[in-house]
């Protein structure tokens, strides 16, 4: 099984913000492949990894990073593959990194999805992939779909509690 997502954070301590994209992907039944790099310390690494991710059938890439949050940019700038950039949440809230990332010169986009969202990147990962491949366009449809079903589920339950002598629905 080939990755068509490749999740990379700048460090191992990301992980628990992405594990709700590798959750995702997982559910889906996307291949997907997870690494950490760090474009100030493993700068050479990431290089080499934007650079050979088309080759190796890699089709979206997700980067997450906090501070400085460079790894998506320098991700973008030597792949032609779409990047989609998580800013992690530290020490200014994740402003710091939200801003690192959507700041990017011309030529060199990086779509970004909120601090701390893992789970809008995925989605929007496999809505990429859904673009070319009609099994993981059912599957998104699905996935919509029942998203509208949780909101149901919860009005009715909301429609049930009786605790309010005001509440009038």
């Amino acid at each position: 099984m080939k990755p068509l997502v490749s999740i990379i954070m700048g460090s191992t301590s990301d992980l628990p913000v992405m594990e709700k994209a590798c959750k995702f992907l997982n559910d889906l039944k996307i291949p997907f492949e997870v690494n950490a790099l760090s474009a100030h310390r493993t700068p050479a690494a990431v290089e080499t990894f934007a650079k050979e991710a088309a080759d190796r059938g890699i089709k979206v890439i997700i980067a997450a990073a906090g501070m400085a949050a460079a790894l998506p940019g320098v991700i973008a700038a030597n792949t032609t593959l779409p990047v989609i950039g998580v800013p992690i949440k530290g020490m200014l809230d994740g402003l710091d990194a939200m801003l690192s990332i959507i700041q990017m010169p011309p030529g060199i986009p990086v779509a970004t999805v909120g601090v701390n969202g893992a789970m809008n990147a995925a989605i929007l990962a496999v809505e990429m992939l859904a673009l070319s491949d009609e099994a993981i366009a059912q599957k998104m449809k699905e996935h919509k779909a029942g998203l509208g079903a949780k909101i149901q589920k919860a009005n009715a339950d909301l429609s049930a509690i009786k605790d309010y002598e005001f509440k009038t629905n």
